[in-house]
């Protein structure tokens, strides 16, 4: 199996090992990938997740020598749910209509298109390699990037930034990106996935409900009109205040300890 999982200390890295297709993800490794993404937001011991890929590339996407020609011979066991994968594996896999609230930062090795921009754009922090680049390629094949990122991208950065990447259909540079506020930091190869784990550990001393409730807050908030999105943040803050970890925040700053979180 090309999609590696590896669980350390709260945190899981799950690593796309395909580098002779570019981490092109075929009908397998979209489920694969779509299983380790539940796993992770099922686990009671997991609470931050770093993404990767293996060689030059992050992830390019699905692999069109083998996924279409997958998907229209089983189209009717997939319409019919009689498949060994899920007919929602592919989007699950790129994080897109799945609700996931535990923090999950891209360590982007190398190339991130297509499909990899995607599930880009549905992580939380982003830490880029100096050799990573980033984008789209669909309307310079007369393509359509049906995938998510026209919706996304525009609000998560600027909408001038944004456009000119799905307009122009040119790669943006680490550095371009972290200009543009699409990447946290741009590292040197070698300090990617260090980096990436130091991300990890600083969310690590936080209270896990709370920084769950802090994400599920932001991102359902973002499809709610402002007086809903106000509404649901109360309610949200009200059920972590009334957790065992918001009484043991409060003591154990007032006798200058280190927390011990329960997550309950």
């Amino acid at each position: 199996m090309a999609i590696e999982v590896e669980k350390d200390g709260g945190i899981t890295t799950i690593t796309i090992n395909r580098p002779e297709r570019r981490n092109a993800l075929d009908m397998d490794h979209f489920g694969w990938l779509a299983k380790a993404w539940i796993e992770f937001r099922d686990d009671p011991n997991a609470s931050v997740a770093i993404i990767t890929g293996v060689g030059n590339s992050f992830c390019v996407g699905a692999d069109l020598k083998s996924f279409v020609p997958t998907v229209t011979e089983n189209i009717e066991a997939l319409a019919k749910g009689e498949s060994d994968i899920p007919a929602d594996a592919g989007l699950i896999a790129v994080l897109r209509e799945f609700d996931l609230f535990k923090p999950v930062i891209a360590a982007v090795n190398g190339i991130c298109t297509a499909g990899g921009m995607e599930m880009l754009l549905g992580t939380d922090l982003r830490i880029a390699s100096t050799d990573a680049t980033f984008g789209i390629a669909e309307p310079k094949r007369g393509l359509f990037p049906g995938g998510g990122t026209t919706v996304r991208l525009p609000r998560q950065i600027p909408f001038p930034w944004a456009m000119e990447i799905l307009l122009t259909a040119e790669q943006v540079t680490p550095e371009t990106a972290f200009r543009m506020g699409l990447v946290n930091a741009v590292v040197e190869p070698g300090e990617l996935l260090k980096t990436a784990r130091a991300y990890a550990e600083r969310i690590l001393v936080n209270a896990p409900l709370a920084i769950q409730a802090v994400k599920k807050s932001v991102l359902t908030g973002l499809r709610l009109n402002l007086k809903e999105a106000f509404e649901q943040e109360l309610a949200l803050a009200a059920q972590v205040f009334m957790t065992e970890d918001a009484k043991e925040g409060p003591r154990a700053f007032a006798e200058k300890r280190k927390p011990v979180w329960q997550g309950k």
